[in-house]
């Protein structure tokens, strides 16, 4: 099976995708919280606020979901002119070009 990206634009988004990793893998949170090393509703705060914990043991939690952060270099998109051909710009009087 080939790898998916889920972008995530915002922080809030982390909390429905962590809780489908989880249980994709089959886990129950209490398993998942045995596999972490902290108790049941360690694992139940971090899926409702996933902001509460480090960028560190972030990537713990992924690794043991079978995923990983990746960080990808979106280019900006291209420039778009002050005047598009055709039109005639603001500092144009009208009927010159």
């Amino acid at each position: 099976m080939s790898p998916v990206d889920y972008p995530l634009p915002l922080s809030s988004q982390l909390q429905p995708l962590l809780k489908s990793l989880r249980k994709a893998r089959g886990l129950t949170q209490a398993q998942l919280a045995q596999r972490l090393g902290v108790v049941q509703s360690r694992v139940a705060d971090i899926e409702r606020n996933p902001g509460a914990i480090s960028v560190g043991q972030l990537l713990q939690l992924l690794a043991l979901l079978d995923a990983q952060l990746v960080v990808r270099d979106i280019p900006p998109p291209p420039a778009v002119p002050a005047t598009l051909p055709g039109e005639v710009s603001a500092g144009t009087p009208r009927g010159q070009w």
